[in-house]
């Protein structure tokens, strides 16, 4: 066993989340290591989702400290994105995220909140074809966008796609690649 620290990742979940954009990345992370807190955005730890799945965030972000670290943050999308857009909490944990060079993903409408925090530009991202209109550089050619420590992807039907994106940039291609087949991934990993 090594004496390395797992990889600390906050994944954020707020009302209207698009259910598998959230536990793709969660499940697969863990899978590989990482200890993920699932952190709610909103006043109850109980969150439900766009399909009305109800998910249970081992905390509220409200009530973690400003001073933590993170490896990695990701913000999954749905039409919940609008409370992420709208929480000066979030806003102020993405740009803490971005400038301190540590990894931050963000999946389907989700990107929006990195356009907010003015963190994408010169970057090249990926988003939810419902959001062109705000992002008209969204990469199309692509189901996950890596861009230094910016992972972006388009939405639910990229979600295993994206997780294991995020496993690779947490722990390197071979820890990937062993996450993908445990879980019978056919699919080759994005380049």
């Amino acid at each position: 066993m090594s004496d390395t620290p797992s990889p600390r990742v906050l994944h954020l979940l707020m009302a209207g989340v698009e259910e598998l954009e959230a536990i793709a990345p969660i499940d697969l992370l863990r899978r590989a290591g990482a200890t993920v807190v699932v952190a709610a955005v909103g006043p109850d730890r109980i969150v439900t989702g766009r399909n009305a799945i109800a998910l249970t965030a081992d905390t509220r972000l409200a009530d973690l400290s400003t001073d933590e670290r993170w490896d990695l943050v990701v913000l999954p999308g749905g039409p919940g994105v609008k409370h992420l857009r709208a929480d000066p909490a979030v806003r102020d944990l993405v740009r803490r995220q971005a400038e301190s060079g540590r990894l931050l993903a963000a999946i389907c409408a989700a990107p929006t909140v990195l356009l907010d925090c003015g963190v994408l530009a010169g970057r090249r991202y990926t988003a939810h074809f419902s959001v062109a209109t705000e992002l008209p550089q969204i990469a199309t050619d692509s189901a996950v966008v890596r861009d230094g420590n910016i992972v972006t992807s388009r939405g639910a039907g990229t979600a295993i796609e994206f997780g294991l994106a995020l496993v690779e940039a947490t722990y390197g291609r071979e820890t990937a690649e062993k996450v993908a087949e445990a879980v019978c991934w056919s699919h080759s990993l994005p380049r």
